[in-house]
């Protein structure tokens, strides 16, 4: 035990003293500085941050538990999200940039009113005190709690044990988001997500070592030929996470997660121009191709070496395999990886809410009509965070009452505000007659209608394809209240020049791509796939073939189509720019 504390608190204390120093140079006393990095991220510590702000311990625990109770169904919470990120790169991304929006819900006052934002601004808040927090806490303290053996050492019981580990990743995490600000989030995100993606990667390894023997050729023959069930992705609609939910409801929530959560998106809008941070957000795609390795697949590991129904509480499987399996010294490294994930999602989201309320609730005039000082609002927003971070960690050890998996809860959660913000937000581009009316009955709607089936009835269908058809009645609604009650205001996205919006001319080449390893993906992991009795076979092949070729024609297509709004979007991109778009393919690659 020695041994794994004392590398997880050298390791901790590093990666911390050098965030701190590589944050040193932006002022945190601005709101450019504190909440958005200054807007100096690179593609590089967004693409890192993004995908260590995503890979709490929460993903750890509940995606683990859940595979080696179940399936691998729940991989389309992890893999979809690559095209997810290539539409935030290629569609969303450049409109934020060109209006320099510090907050999503700024476009929501700019395009409907000012209700509108701050009615959005507080769902933004309630979801991360109420849901996003609190899990993020209780799954660290269950993973840290379980590796340590905090019961045994102080001889307390489990439940205080988890309350003890709330209370000091809370604490640290409030010191670090309140005093470091994005800038030092987002180095800190680049370190631990190197040791995290090393660390998660060992845990398989060494899993497989264990299970064969030290063969791992036998332990990959006894998971393809022992239970290849296990690994079918395609779930039934008795799974956690039916197939069909791709078609419905599941996209939209990953669209709006990657690309409209303040939490997350908000290390992109601090990037230093367009270019970096499109390469910064197709990076974290691309790395999500990698995340069930480390996420699922240690469950399936589980499974075949503890055996079926041997865990009780599955949410302690992860933390039973890396006790079980890895090397104490490299139980430390790892563990200081999973710490630095846990801090990065509350550090994370902290900074978001404590965006949200000092920009957007707060932030205005003085009495005699003056702005803010810019020193006020930081110094408001930090209340604020100190505020709900001790809030979250009060409802943190509530959750271990919870009768579901941690994962399925946290995903049901969020449906309450994901889907219906995205509906406003999808239609407020799509349609500019629509009024702000239109946009608050759809939210209220929405969230009745949701939250009352979800919870309240057992409807004999998935709770996705609820928000699915959510998401079409109120586009429909607020397509017609645009023709029936139009707007008086036109909308037009300005530009700000904040930063260069010229975008990378590789952008639509490397989302095919990524696109085409979501398909690759789950033809590998399906029925057709490993999934199969006897393993992957020559059909097998030729479906990935036929895959990829659909794939290359989609993004064939997908450029071409994008082109026309590219020009609306980058036309105004400094005259050098505009002078050399003689053609449509020259001003596409910008």
């Amino acid at each position: 035990m020695g041994v794994i504390l004392t590398s997880f608190l050298g390791i901790t204390l590093l990666i911390t003293l050098f965030s701190f120093y590589q944050a040193r140079k932006v002022a945190r006393d601005t709101s450019d500085g504190y909440f958005l990095g200054g807007r100096s991220l690179t593609g590089g510590v967004i693409g890192a941050s993004l995908l260590l702000c995503n890979l709490s311990a929460t993903n750890f625990v509940g995606m683990t538990g859940n595979t080696y109770r179940y399936n691998m169904a729940e991989i389309g919470w992890e893999t979809p999200c690559a095209i997810a990120l290539v539409v935030v790169a290629v569609i969303l991304l450049p409109r934020y940039l060109r209006r320099g929006f510090a907050t999503i819900p700024d476009f929501l006052e700019e395009r409907y009113d000012k209700t509108v934002k701050k009615w959005v601004s507080i769902l933004f808040i309630i979801c991360y005190i109420c849901n996003t927090l609190p899990i993020c806490l209780y799954a660290g303290a269950i993973t840290l709690n379980q590796i340590f053996d905090i019961p045994g050492l102080f001889g307390l019981t489990y439940a205080q044990g988890v309350w003890a580990m709330v209370l000091l990743i809370g604490a640290i995490g409030i010191v670090y988001a309140l005093f470091g600000g994005l800038k030092m989030v987002a180095t800190a995100d680049t370190l631990n997500g190197i040791l995290l993606v090393i660390g998660g990667l060992l845990v398989p390894i060494f899993g497989l070592l264990v299970l064969g023997d030290g063969d791992m050729g036998a332990a990959m023959t006894t998971i393809l030929n022992s239970a290849p069930e296990k690994l079918n992705s395609i779930g039934s609609e008795s799974d956690l996470l039916p197939f069909s939910t791709m078609f419905t409801g599941l996209m939209p929530v990953l669209i709006y997660y990657w690309g409209m959560d303040q939490a997350i998106i908000q290390r992109a809008l601090g990037a230093k121009n367009l270019k970096e941070g499109q390469k910064g957000v197709l990076f974290a795609g691309f790395l999500k191709l990698l995340t069930p390795i480390v996420l699922m697949f240690p469950g399936i590991i589980a499974f075949h070496l503890y055996g079926a129904g041997t865990i009780e509480n599955s949410d302690l499987t992860y933390a039973t395999l890396v006790n079980g399996v890895l090397p104490k010294p490299l139980i430390g490294l790892f563990v200081a990886a999973m710490f630095g994930a846990i801090l990065s999602t509350f550090n994370g989201t902290l900074n978001s809410v404590c965006t949200l309320f000092a920009m957007n609730l707060y932030h205005g005039k003085t009495k005699d009509g003056k702005p803010v000082p810019e020193a006020q609002v930081v110094r408001v927003g930090k209340i604020c965070g100190l505020i709900v971070g001790v809030g979250s960690m009060i409802v943190a050890p509530m959750i271990m009452y919870a009768p579901d998996g941690l994962y399925a809860m946290f995903q049901k959660l969020n449906g309450l505000f994901n889907v219906p913000i995205f509906t406003i937000m999808v239609m407020g581009y799509l349609n500019k007659k629509t009024p702000a009316i239109a946009a608050k009955v759809s939210l209220i709607v929405f969230i009745a209608v949701y939250g009352y089936t979800t919870f309240f009835m057992d409807l004999p269908i998935y709770y996705l394809h609820v928000s699915g058809a959510m998401f079409v009645i109120c586009c429909v609604f607020m397509w017609i209240m645009g023709k029936v009650k139009p707007t008086d205001k036109v909308f037009e996205t300005k530009r700000n020049n904040v930063v260069s919006i010229q975008p990378w001319k590789y952008r639509y080449e490397v989302g095919t791509a990524i696109m085409c390893g979501v398909v690759l993906t789950y033809v590998a992991l399906s029925p057709i796939g490993f999934a199969q009795e006897g393993g992957a076979d020559m059909m097998t092949g030729v479906w990935m073939v036929v895959g990829v070729a659909i794939t290359c024609a989609v993004g064939y297509l997908f450029k071409k189509f994008m082109a026309r709004f590219d020009r609306a979007i980058y036309q105004d991109e400094g005259e050098e720019t505009v002078k050399a778009a003689k053609t449509k393919a020259d001003y596409e690659v910008g």
